[in-house]
C-alpha cells in the first residue's frame, strides 16, 4: 500500500504533503531530520493519511492536494478525516 499524507508543525502548525510507502517511517526521517524541507519545522504530527493501490495513484492525489493552495481547503480535508 502507499499513502498520501499531511503533516502538521508543533513548531509553527505548518503543515507538509507528502506520499510514501510507509507512513511510520516516513514520519520517523521528518522527525529526525533527515528531510532537508522538512527539519526546521519538526516536530511533525500525521493529521490526515489516504491508502492507495499504486504510488502513481498516492502522488496524483498528493499533487491535487498541493494545488489547492489555499490552507483552509487544507483544513477542511483533515477536520473530516479520523485517524
Amino acid at each position: 500500500m502507499f499513502y498520501t499524507y499531511i503533516l502538521q508543525s508543533k513548531k509553527n502548525n505548518s503543515y507538509y504533503i507528502g506520499s510514501c510507502k510507509d507512513i511510520n517511517a516516513r514520519l520517523y526521517l521528518h522527525n529526525g531530520l533527515k528531510v532537508k524541507s522538512t527539519k526546521r519545522y519538526a516536530p511533525w504530527d500525521v493529521v490526515y493519511h489516504e491508502q492507495f493501490e499504486m504510488l502513481s495513484e498516492a502522488r496524483h492525489r498528493e499533487s491535487q492536494i498541493k494545488s489547492w493552495k489555499k490552507r483552509a481547503m487544507i483544513e477542511k480535508l483533515i477536520k473530516h478525516f479520523k485517524i
